[in-house]
């Protein structure tokens, strides 16, 4: 017999045993030595945990108070599916570095099916090859840094123009109304006007004509009612065996709002492959002009046809850009509103570095670091998302010592880290300077785990840069251009409505009156 022969085949396939049993060893070893995360009680039979999700309380403020009883990560059985809470930002880093890939994808659901695009939505696609040629195209062809520079002049121009509406308004009314002076506007209903002005000039080429006010109300009606569905605890999610039921016509109404937002961007697909058919694009491309020319010359995966990738993809952007901005822009007028000392030295450090000369543009943002610092704060205390999009993991792993096992959803309650006492003294305060002082190192880009509002790792939000300088350029506007009072001693509501954001739930009216003189607001 030639034991040369065999000899290699043997040795290969004894290797292949050791190292399949030397793994089968040191995994079990592996999940012997890590314990099962901390279950909450009150479970009940069937529906698990779903009971304590019937509100009214919040459940970003209800998972807090568990994690007080169970710990900085504890587990829910809500329905047939088991969910992990994380409320610290150890254990948040954890999961965001080295578990980053573990739990990259995204649970399925009813939204992501109906709402999604049937998961072409790209922010709620499963981790994979599509999930990150789409990512790779956001990223470069709207958010790189180049892009944001050559939309500056299209966002500043719109902010201008609204600015000015105020203005002419005020030159119109404040005579005859009895405001001191003043012109009352909702904030609320104007920052989103605006927002959602500029992101359809952004990504589609549109300007609202004629009719506009009706269009764009619609409009943000609509993309306000799918943020709502998304966001809405779906029971056939749990217990998908009620799905006939739809209980709660949660479904009904998630198809109603997908064929009113599809209709919308068929209506201008149709319109940009109409122009790009007579080569008239124009001179500047939109958004959607990329993106039809990427889908014309690429093999995308996934799946999906040319059109659904675009309107898809197109939708992600437009619905996240416009509610998130408009939720934080809400937040911290009104907390600035509830603490007018901060107004003044806001606008004391505006007259310093820009004056009352000239408008104050995006260049001199970076001088306006008590600003910045406003923006920091309010992102802190009321974060757009106060439980980060679920995650779900993708194969078994270790959290903080914990066994989590494939399939488990994450959960990371941003609000609960924010307010955390240790990380943050007296958390439900109203303090900018901590940003120009303790903590004048941290910032919301998803490097410091004790602040995450916009998420961390490989799913974090692709947009932060274009969504601060939004923020940041508008509130300075605002600030430079007019003394913003409430329009009472009362001060004003901070209820929440819920959501997968959470907007400010009742209106946001002011009192504005103009401090430039008044070719500024030309």
């Amino acid at each position: 017999m030639d034991f040369s022969l065999i000899a290699p085949p043997t040795l290969a396939i004894s290797f292949l045993i050791f190292f399949f049993l030397h793994k089968l060893f040191f995994s079990a070893k592996k999940r012997s030595t890590s314990r099962n995360v901390p279950e909450a009680g009150g479970a009940w039979p069937i529906i698990g945990h779903l009971h304590l999700l019937n509100g009214p309380e919040m459940p970003h403020k209800i998972f807090g108070r568990m994690a007080d009883k169970y710990g900085p990560i504890f587990q829910l059985k809500l329905g047939v599916k088991q969910v992990v809470i994380v409320s610290d930002h150890k254990i948040a880093k954890e999961c965001f570095t080295t578990n980053d890939m573990t739990f990259a994808t995204r649970p399925k659901s009813l939204a992501s099916d109906i709402l999604g695009y049937k998961y072409g939505f790209f922010a709620l696609a499963p981790y994979g090859p599509y999930w990150r040629e789409i990512r790779k195209i956001v990223t470069t062809e709207l958010f790189s840094a180049r892009r944001i520079q050559m939309l500056k002049h299209m966002r500043e121009s719109k902010v201008r123009s609204a600015v000015k509406k105020i203005y002419n308004n005020w030159l119109k009314n404040n005579k005859s109304s009895n405001l001191n002076g003043a012109v009352k506007l909702d904030m609320k209903e104007w920052f989103g006007n605006l927002i959602m002005n500029t992101m359809v000039k952004i990504l589609f080429g549109v300007q609202y004509t004629g009719n506009e006010d009706e269009e764009r109300s619609k409009s943000l009606k609509t993309i306000r009612r799918f943020f709502e569905l998304l966001g809405t605890f779906v029971v056939a999610d749990f217990l998908p065996y009620l799905r006939w039921l739809d209980i709660g016509d949660h479904e009904k109404a998630m198809k109603e709002t997908a064929k009113e937002i599809d209709f919308i961007m068929e209506d201008w697909l149709a319109e940009h492959k109409r122009k790009l058919r007579v080569n008239k694009i124009g001179d500047e491309e939109d958004f959607m002009d990329v993106m039809l020319s990427i889908c014309e010359d690429k093999d995308l995966p996934g799946g999906f046809d040319a059109d659904t990738i675009i309107k898809a993809t197109c939708m992600a952007m437009l619905s996240a850009s416009v509610d998130t901005t408009l939720v934080s822009l809400t937040w911290t007028l009104s907390l600035l509103l509830n603490n007018y000392q901060a107004i003044k030295k806001a606008q004391d450090e505006l007259d310093t570095h820009v004056g009352k000369n000239r408008c104050v543009q995006g260049s001199d943002i970076k001088n306006l670091v008590y600003l910045q610092a406003i923006v920091n704060e309010s992102l802190r205390l009321y974060s757009a998302g106060p439980l980060l999009v679920p995650h779900e993991s993708i194969e078994d792993c270790v959290v903080s010592g914990y066994h989590i096992p494939k399939g488990t959803r994450l959960l990371v309650n941003i609000w609960k880290l924010h307010h955390d006492p240790k990380v943050w003294p007296n958390p439900h305060e109203f303090k900018p300077e901590r940003f120009l002082t303790t903590h004048k190192d941290v910032d919301v880009r998803g490097n410091h785990f004790e602040l995450i509002p916009f998420g961390s790792g490989r799913r974090s939000c692709p947009g932060i840069s274009l969504a601060l300088q939004v923020i940041h350029y508008v509130l300075a506007v605002l600030l430079q251009g007019f003394e913003i009072k409430r329009p009472s001693e009362e001060p004003i509501d901070m209820s929440e409505s819920f959501g997968l954001t959470i907007l400010k739930a009742s209106p946001l009216e002011v009192h504005l009156t103009p401090r430039l003189d008044s070719n500024l607001y030309e």
